[in-house]
């Protein structure tokens, strides 16, 4: 049955209603819950002379360790919350251009320590490791990540407004571990030439962090709503002297290139030399001028099913952009979600949308395929109480559209003791000729210290663009307040608008001429002991209107009845989902299938299990089925990975879609294949096959990557594109590409 909604806002009122209620009081926890370890915590570090610098070999054997300052009263803080189960020791010192920290890591079971990640740059989700956390600038709100696992292979990101993570940004320090009969040992070196500070401060904020994957236990030196970010770290003072040197690095790179275009039986070699430079101005603000950029080695996008109206999100992956991208970021319009369970209502397009900069917009022409950046020099860093950026950009021309100048500026104050109050603009159109700009400000709210260690954050902002051939309706503005903690209740609401001819041209939208509301509410509760490490139970809710007239465009009710995690994080998830979607124009949404105008209400049903990464073979298997417009669908995905040893890597994804509608069925497939192959720390090589038969092609990507040491890369890379054409399962080349690449940091 179809028929229009004429005041689509008053059936939601009961519901937004109870979303209010439950989140008031969220920040004033009953008294029973147990308090965590946020107390201030704090030691004076140790400098040594350069010439006693150690070896950084994993080893804890030259005798200067034992002049290190030493911390040692870590306390878990997942899953349980009280003394850990085994001891861990940390050593900190300095020389004038390196801050070394070593970690002594007992084990009752020295042979069950997991150690499977053995390729440069992988996420150690799942390994036994440690994590050192540094607040440079000791102003509780960003920071630096630094991990490293048993075999010694590094992973890193930038704290984000605090809590959110960029595990994009790659910084270059020197780390290794070595087992023994004790468990094990590992050595950091980071070079204050990575880190942005203050010299004339010598108090920092730290934090130690450690992962015991077999017992899914995280043991921590300070912790707050069994979480670690710079807003709960500890301090570490008398840091002082420590040199930058003149604070210039230079990337030189070459890369050789043969493409070849089956259909026209071309072939076409190049050489592209590139060039990177970044100086450090100050301490705390950077530099960074980049000619004739080259991003040939970038991992490929993951593909993507989209079933929807809206377009789908894709993250930023170019190195170049990552560095200092969190001075960048806008009202914390940003995917991601901190709480105990990810949240399956909100996507990431949703949470993105409406950002004023996205650089992903940079670089990359309407259809994807690359553009040259003929040169671009970027500022970034922090100024006392202010973080401020400055990039700017000439992007070469396209058969389209003309070579465009694009810059962005960015400026933030820090106010209270964890918010922020910012400005932000940009100026340029890369994907048109058409010119635009876009001012905007933002407020963001954070408070880690509210009592029984909970949390409030956010956020209130607005934008206005100006687009040549556009007049009027061309602002954006939202307000977002949650309480985002893991135990007990957690909930929270938000708004946003975009205006029907809000157009930011270098940032992301995919959905305007819409106001959006969302409301979230729900409890988890934890248990000491057993096989179950807890369980959340919630209610989300979203829907979108139309400036136009205020009628519905869209609603979404998701009710998690379940979301139970396991003492080693296998997890099983049962979920309502209540949809009505409002078409004034038909919609599209398979070959040959089009959805006429009308009001379609369904529900969805939903069993999700998945089973810890940490296990040598690991899986996830979603099923989801129900109605669908005025059809049925069911939706079945699944994943199996496969760690046979640390040398070798299998995974598998599959998801496969089957619709039926009165206006035609049709059956959407995605696959993809992926191995890896790590031959030591320094080699590895990592091939993914992508398939879906939507476009009808297949793509695969290899990348053979030698790392010397951190800031020297070696890849080759090897592209190769099939196509389907006659849907008949003959699939031919299309486009393949070889690229050889070499780029070396020389640090001044």
């Amino acid at each position: 049955m179809q028929r229009i909604v004429k005041n689509p806002g008053a059936r939601s009122h009961g519901i937004l209603a109870l979303a209010i209620t439950l989140l008031v009081g969220l920040a004033c926890p009953a008294t029973s819950i147990a308090a965590e370890a946020a107390s201030a915590k704090t030691f004076a570090i140790v400098r040594i002379p350069e010439a006693d610098a150690p070896k950084i070999d994993g080893h804890l054997d030259e005798a200067v360790w034992q002049r290190a300052a030493v911390v040692s009263d870590l306390a878990q803080f997942q899953q349980n919350i009280g003394e850990p189960t085994e001891r861990s020791e940390f050593y900190v010192m300095y020389d004038k251009d390196m801050l070394y920290i070593g970690a002594r890591l007992f084990e009752s079971e020295p042979d069950k320590v997991e150690a499977k990640v053995l390729r440069s740059g992988e996420r150690l989700n799942n390994e036994d490791k440690i994590a050192i956390i540094l607040d440079t600038f000791n102003d509780k709100r960003n920071g630096y990540r630094f991990e490293v696992n048993v075999n010694g292979v590094r992973d890193d990101a930038l704290y984000l407004d605090t809590t959110q993570t960029q595990w994009e940004w790659d910084g270059i320090y020197f780390a290794d571990s070595a087992r023994d009969e004790k468990g094990w040992t590992s050595e950091m070196a980071i070079p204050f030439k990575t880190l942005s500070f203050d010299p004339a401060s010598g108090t920092w904020g730290i934090n130690f962090g450690r992962l015991i994957s077999r017992k899914n236990e995280r043991d921590g030196w300070v912790h707050r709503n069994r979480a670690q970010n710079p807003s709960s770290s500890g301090e570490m003072t008398g840091l002082l002297g420590a040199d930058q040197g003149l604070g210039l690095d230079v990337v030189p790179s070459v890369s050789l290139r043969r493409d070849r275009e089956f259909v026209a039986g071309t072939t076409e070699d190049s050489v592209e030399p590139s060039l990177d430079m970044y100086y450090k101005v100050t301490s705390g603000l950077n530099a960074a001028l980049t000619f004739n950029t080259d991003f040939s080695a970038t991992e490929v996008d993951d593909r993507q099913v989209n079933l929807s109206q809206f377009s789908l999100f894709f993250p930023e992956k170019r190195g170049f952009f990552l560095r200092d991208s969190d001075i960048f970021e806008f009202g914390r319009l940003k995917g991601g979600d901190i709480s105990f369970s990810i949240n399956p209502t909100f996507s990431r397009a949703a949470l993105e949308n409406g950002r004023p900069f996205f650089s992903r917009s940079i670089g990359l022409s309407a259809t994807g395929a690359p553009v040259d950046l003929l040169a671009g020099t970027k500022v970034s860093g922090r100024i006392g109480g202010f973080n401020v950026g400055a990039l700017a950009i000439r992007q070469d021309q396209t058969d389209t559209v003309d070579a465009q100048n694009l810059f962005v500026g960015r400026l933030v104050a820090n106010v209270l003791s964890e918010s922020s109050l910012g400005l932000i603009a940009t100026k340029g159109n890369p994907r048109s000729n058409l010119d635009n700009s876009v001012v905007g400000t933002d407020f963001r709210y954070v408070n880690n210290r509210l009592p029984g260690n909970r949390s409030l954050e956010g956020e209130l902002w607005y934008e206005k663009s100006d687009t040549e051939g556009l007049a009027g309706d061309d602002a954006a503005y939202g307000a977002r307040l949650r309480s985002p903690n893991n135990t007990g209740w957690r909930g929270g609401l938000g708004f946003k608008e975009l205006e029907a001819n809000f157009n930011p041209a270098m940032g992301f939208v995919n959905r305007k001429g819409v106001r959006n509301y969302t409301a979230e509410a729900g409890y988890t509760k934890r248990f000491p002991t057993g096989i179950t490490q807890g369980f959340y139970s919630g209610v989300d809710f979203e829907q979108y209107t139309r400036t136009a007239d205020d009628s519905l465009q869209s609603r979404l009710v998701t009710y998690r009845l379940m979301d139970f995690y396991g003492r080693k994080n296998d997890q099983f998830k049962a979920r309502i989902y209540q949809n009505e979607e409002v078409l004034r124009t038909p919609f599209l949404i398979s070959h040959g299938v089009l959805v006429p105008v009308g009001d379609y209400k369904f529900n969805e049903y939903e069993l999700e299990l998945e089973s810890t990464g940490s296990r040598e073979l690991s899986g996830k298997v979603n099923y989801r089925v129900g109605d669908f417009y005025s059809g049925e669908r069911w939706r079945a995905t699944g994943k199996v990975l496969w760690k046979a040893n640390p040398h070798f890597w299998f995974t598998g994804n599959y998801e496969y879609n089957d619709v039926t509608l009165p206006q035609g069925e049709f059956i959407v497939r995605l696959a993809s294949v992926r191995t890896d192959i790590m031959f030591n720390a320094q080699w590895s090589w990592t091939t993914l096959a992508q398939y879906d038969n939507v476009s009808d092609s297949i793509s695969a990507h290899s990348r053979l990557h030698w790392v010397p040491k951190a800031g020297q890369d070696f890849y080759l890379v090897f592209n190769h594109n099939l196509l389907d054409e006659n849907e008949d399962g003959s699939f031919r080349s299309i486009h393949a590409d070889a690229t050889a690449k070499l780029n070396y940091t020389f640090r001044f």
